[in-house]
This record gives C-alpha cells, structure tokens and sequence, in this order.
C-alpha cells in the first residue's frame, strides 16, 4: 500500500536506516591519519543537522528504481560537500555559533577549520570517483564550483543595497540549491533512470533548494532564537542583502531606506536598529511577499515529480518539500 501523506518526522523516521547508513560512511571517511580531521568531523556530526542532502540522493535513488548499498556512499559525497561549504562559510563570515553549538573555527582556529574543509571537498570527490560515472563526476563537481561562485558573489554584494532580486535568486542557486539539484540528479543516475527523469530530478531539486534558502533567509528575521539556534538579525549584520530586505527597500521611503543601508553598514546591529527593520518588514508586508515567492518557486518543484509514479519515495519527496517552507529552524 502507497502512503499518501508523511509528515517530515515520519519521513526521517521511515529512512532514519538508510540515513544512518550514510553516517556511517561520513564517519569512516574522518577516520584518517590526521587527528584534527576526526576530532572537528565528530564536532560537526554531533551537532545534527537535518541530512537533507542525503536524504534527496537516497530518494531519488530509490524513486528511480535504485535498491543497492551504492547510494549510501552518494549521500555520503553530497553531505560532505555540504559540511566543507559550512566550515568554510562561518570563517568567512565570522560566525561564531553553528547550529547552536560552537563553530569550528572558534573552537579550533582558522586554519584547521578550513584544512578539514578541504579535506571533505576533496574525499568527498575521491569517493564520487568509485562510481565511474562522468555524469556524477560533472553534477559533483560542478556543484563545488557553483557553490563557491555563489559565496564569492554574495561577498561582493556585502553591505550593497543595490543587489536585485535577480542577484539574489542567482546567490542562492549557488550556495544552497545546487547542490541539492546534484544530489538528486545523482540519484537518478546511479538507477540509470531515463533522462527526463533524470531532468526532472535535477529541477526539482534545484527549486527546492532555492526555496530552502529563502526559508532560511525569511527565518532569520522571525524565527525562536534558541530554535534557531544563531541571533536573528544574523544576516543584516554579516551585511546580507536577502530576499525580504529587497522587498522592503523596494517599498520603503527614501528616508527609511537610508536609515537601512546605515543600519547594514553598522559594524553592530543593535535591539533598536533590528526592531526597526523589523517594524518595517511588516508595514510593507516584507515577510509574507517573501512567502508568496518561495511558494511559487516550491510549487513548481513539486510539479517537477508528476513524472514519477506514485510511491513512499514521491510521497516522501513531496514531504520534504513542504516541510523545507514550514520549519522552525
């Protein structure tokens, strides 16, 4: 019998085997020569994370008609790309917490933080070799590139209210929905799906990591702090323009955008300064516009999977998408 509905809890828990399983690969890949490796890997590990990177290959694996043991190490590859992209991050940005916990490179330093990094960019494309696929090989590595054009673009933008929503939609299908779209591309072809399903997966997880992102982004403005696990306002005073401080600029008087964009270039965001913007975001209804896209673009994801039959992986899928707008954190 196909379930026709799971909540996001349902779905952790139906696949918690086989995300386990993944785990276990990351675990063995720290297991090396360099104590440093191990020990920030352990750190990174232990403070969770949704492992929605491997869960997307594992589904698209399986919604493909993939049931061999290979998918494991394929989740294994995308989560360490995207483990090495937030070690890296946070030394960029200066981050000192990470999932509510310590960041690495604040517990460790810069440059440990940022060897292990390399280290998980590195494994994590040796081990996409063992698949002798040029396709994975590409989506991969491909992924790693873009990902860090989009840090690189967004660094540019820092502190700029000139950047467009344009700009921003481009930011964010680097640093976050292309890898997605890769880890579900690669599922797709480690069953040796048809191509446009193989299509069809890569879009939709490219729109869902967009609208991931801009969860993430319209989260930092609203959510719990302690669910959240970082201060809000967190974006603003690393200097990033997102998707609700577009619309509301886009609103707002000349002379409360110049109070903005001197909030953005202060080097701290004080409880005044946030509750402004914030008080602005909701006279222009910054938030809920902000929804309306992220919904329009998640919708389109999910259509991306009419081409697939029913089953506990579509199921799933649909699952994910919906929790990836309505989560806490």
């Amino acid at each position: 019998m196909i379930v026709k509905t799971m909540t996001a809890e349902e779905v952790w828990k139906y696949y918690q085997k086989d995300i386990a399983a993944a785990e276990q690969r990351i675990k063995e890949t720290l297991g090396t020569v360099a104590p440093a490796i191990a020990m920030v890997g352990r750190h990174l590990l232990e403070g969770g994370g949704k492992r929605i990177r491997p869960l997307l290959a594992i589904l698209s694996s399986k919604i493909s008609g993939y049931s061999g043991e290979k998918s494991s190490i394929l989740a294994c590859c995308a989560e360490s790309i995207h483990t090495a992209s937030l070690l890296h991050d946070d030394v960029v940005d200066g981050a000192s917490m990470r999932r509510g916990q310590p960041s690495a490179h604040s517990l460790w330093g810069n440059q440990i933080a940022v060897l292990v990094g390399d280290y998980l960019y590195s494994n994590a494309l040796w081990l996409a070799n063992s698949f002798q696929s040029q396709k994975i090989m590409d989506a991969l590595s491909n992924a790693t590139v873009r990902m860090s054009e989009g840090e690189l673009i967004q660094l540019s933008k820092k502190g700029s209210r000139e950047i467009s929503e344009e700009n921003y939609m481009n930011i964010i299908k680097g640093k976050t929905a292309i890898l997605m779209s890769a880890a579900c591309r690669c599922g797709a072809v480690l069953a040796d799906a048809p191509q446009e399903k193989e299509n069809a997966l890569e879009s939709f997880g490219l729109k869902l990591g967009m609208a991931f992102q801009m969860a993430d982004d319209i989260l930092d403005y609203m959510a719990e702090e302690k669910i959240l696990g970082k201060n809000l306002g967190k974006d603003i005073e690393e200097g990033k323009i997102t998707l609700p401080l577009i619309y509301l600029l886009r609103e707002a008087s000349p002379d409360e955008v110049e109070k903005v964009r001197v909030i953005i270039k202060a080097e701290e965001l004080t409880k005044e300064d946030l509750s402004y913007i914030l008080d602005l975001l909701t006279k222009y209804k910054s938030i809920e516009k902000s929804y309306e896209k992220a919904n329009a673009i998640l919708n389109e994801a999910k259509a991306e999977l009419r081409i697939f039959e029913d089953s506990m992986e579509k199921t799933a899928l649909l699952s994910i998408s919906d929790y990836s707008l309505r989560r806490e954190k």
